[in-house]
């Protein structure tokens, strides 16, 4: 684990004092982005650091329901996928296959809750937001994901998160 310099979030202000997230580091295994997910799901409701092997369940079962949020919005996600559709469902049912944006948009449909993705700016050493999903689920506390650029993606523990002060599983 180590610390990263995080740039304000658009719609916070920190004035003069520079927040830090935690990066946890998340197994490339295939199950990165929903390991990514379920934890930091699990930190903003205030819930424990599951363990690997809790991790790994939960990531499969996520993944699960988000291939099925999928299917059940076809019409509105089929466009934006570059895979035959029905290939692609399937191939993503698949435990070692990486998600991307549409699995992330399904996660924020799937857990109801905001996701924001950060990526290192080189230029600056800061993080910056890329994307944000879910904003109709609310706007405050989502979880945060480090996507890497690569194909891999890390949890992000904000600071001011519940579990912040507490023991940490890693």
């Amino acid at each position: 684990m180590h610390r990263l310099r995080m740039m304000p979030r658009r719609d916070i202000s920190l004035g003069n004092n520079p927040a830090y997230f935690q990066t946890i580091r998340i197994p490339g295994d295939g199950r990165c982005l929903f390991r990514s997910v379920v934890h930091g799901a699990c930190l903003r409701t205030g819930k424990k650091s599951p363990s690997d092997t809790a991790q790994k369940e939960l990531a499969d079962e996520l993944r699960s329901k988000v291939v099925d949020e999928l299917i059940k919005r076809r019409a509105d996600s089929e466009w934006f996928l570059e895979d035959d559709f029905d290939k692609y469902v399937r191939k993503m049912r698949q435990p070692h296959i990486w998600g991307g944006e549409p699995e992330l948009l399904m996660s924020s449909h799937v857990l109801q809750m905001p996701i924001t993705v950060y990526m290192m700016d080189e230029k600056s050493d800061n993080l910056r937001i890329i994307a944000e999903y879910g904003q109709e689920y609310g706007k405050e506390k989502p979880i945060c994901v480090l996507y890497h650029g690569y194909g891999h993606y890390d949890a992000l523990k904000d600071p001011h998160s519940p579990q912040s002060n507490r023991n940490k599983r890693r």
